[in-house]
């Protein structure tokens, strides 16, 4: 008997067939979706790590809620910033007139800041932050009662200006403090990110708007907004539990036993030398004007882009710093911030392009955001709560005083010399003093956030 062959098998010469459960090529459809699928997972991989963490704000309703008003506040204040030196100067015409509401605000900061600071370690922080935010308030409503008034004293805009720096300085050490309650360590990078980035949310957007309000419907304007946005921080403040310091106090929080504790702290203390060594050394912001005039032949529009050019780099730093909180070593990473920040100061004093020399400029505001990053969740992981206030208010006198004294010494060098050697000097002298901390703290180059040691 014969058998019977299906067609193509061995047995008639053919080919063999294929298998019924081999797998099916993947259409050109299906091949793009995958791609697609590929394509889109490692975009979401590179923006987690490239952009700024929001987890603080997604996870933390209470840090969310201080976060947008504090945002708010802080444009709002630098409209009525903008707005007071407008009408300082419509009163005066002078420019001298103009240049002492610095120094109107400056005197509180530095008188108030350490006092504010030991204050939080002693009272309730959510009350002090509240008396602080509410004074603000009031002293911009008796701004725009005064400017529609039309009343024209230059007395009461000075006197409102030290008032304003006042309270200031004694919530914000308060609204510092509170920080490391609100969201937990792992998430302090990121959350001293953001505030950064409404930090300088308000040092760009709020003079610009501050400008076309002013323009459009005078100081008043400015001076009403920034009263109403006052409203935004108030209700973050009010939605807060009590927030007392922790640990053991006794009496009154002195401000001599906060110095103490900084200056036996060696991490700690490096960060706020490090901090000084730029500002003092780094900071060419009075040379300005004859940079302007020296370097590029401009005028006043390009000393408004070299002012505003390190606070877009800051701005972009902590819009892209999703990476942060993957950096354990944070003293070895705010030494390398702060060189950044003195080679791009040096280079800037070498260079006689304006776009590269605001791009040098930007690249220096940026490194100053990584190292403030660091530099404050060092400051509020290693310091024990009952000191955080008293070092937050340090931190103020430094972040208030440092530029000034950098005010100063590059203009007394550029004085003696010309202003390109002073930018030179003063950038490569920041380097000289990283490179010497460095030496002398070797340990704060091992500091690792995961065993955190003031």
């Amino acid at each position: 008997m014969s058998t019977n062959h299906p067609a193509n098998s061995p047995a008639d010469g053919g080919s063999p067939s294929a298998p019924s459960d081999a797998t099916p090529a993947p259409s050109p459809s299906a091949v793009s979706a995958l791609a697609a699928s590929e394509s889109q997972a490692w975009y979401r991989r590179f923006a987690r790590g490239a952009f700024a963490d929001l987890s603080p704000l997604r996870d933390h309703a209470d840090y969310r809620r201080v976060w947008f008003g504090q945002s708010v506040s802080s444009i709002g204040q630098q409209m009525t910033a903008v707005a007071v030196a407008v009408e300082v100067y419509d009163l005066t015409g002078s420019t001298f007139a103009a240049g002492l509401v610095g120094l109107f605000s400056l005197v509180p900061l530095v008188a108030l800041g350490l006092y504010g600071g030991a204050i939080a370690d002693t009272v309730d922080r959510r009350r002090l932050g509240l008396v602080g935010s509410a004074g603000l308030a009031v002293v911009s409503a008796v701004l725009a009662a005064q400017a529609i008034a039309g009343l024209g004293l230059v007395a009461i805009l000075y006197a409102a200006v030290a008032l304003q720096a006042g309270f200031f300085a004694l919530a914000s050490p308060a609204r510092s403090a509170m920080i490391p309650r609100l969201v937990p360590s792992h998430q302090l990078p990121a959350a001293n990110a953001l505030n950064t980035v409404s930090m300088n949310l308000g040092l760009t957007v709020g003079p610009m708007l501050g400008g076309v309000l002013i323009g459009a419907y005078g100081v008043q304007a400015a001076y009403l907004v920034d009263t109403v946005a006052f409203a935004a921080t108030l209700y973050a403040m009010w939605r807060l539990p009590a927030m007392l310091p922790l640990g053991e106090r006794k009496g009154r929080a002195s401000v001599l036993d906060g110095l103490r504790f900084l200056r036996e702290q060696p991490n700690l203390r490096t960060s706020f030398l490090a901090d000084l060594a730029a500002m003092i050394f780094g900071m060419p912001r009075a040379l300005f004007p004859a940079i302007a005039v020296t370097f590029y032949g401009g005028d006043a529009r390009t000393v408004g882009l070299l002012t505003a050019a390190p606070a877009v780099g800051a701005l972009a730093g902590a819009l892209f710093s999703g990476w942060v909180a993957r950096v354990h070593r944070q003293g070895a990473a705010v030494l390398a911030a702060v060189t950044a920040w003195g080679l791009a100061i040096a280079a800037f004093g070498l260079v006689r392009d304006l776009w590269l020399g605001l791009l040098l400029l930007a690249a220096a505001g940026c490194a100053d955001t990584i190292s403030m990053i660091f530099r404050n969740t060092m400051m509020q992981v290693a310091a024990p709560d009952e000191m955080r206030g008293r070092l937050q208010g340090v931190f103020i006198v430094v972040v208030a005083g440092g530029p000034r004294l950098g005010d100063f010494e590059s203009g007394a060098v550029a004085s003696l010399t010309s202003p390109a050697v002073s930018v030179v000097t003063g950038g490569l002298a920041c380097v000289a003093a990283i490179l010497l901390l460095a030496a002398r703290r070797p340990a704060f180059l091992r500091y690792d956030a995961r065993h955190p040691t003031p």
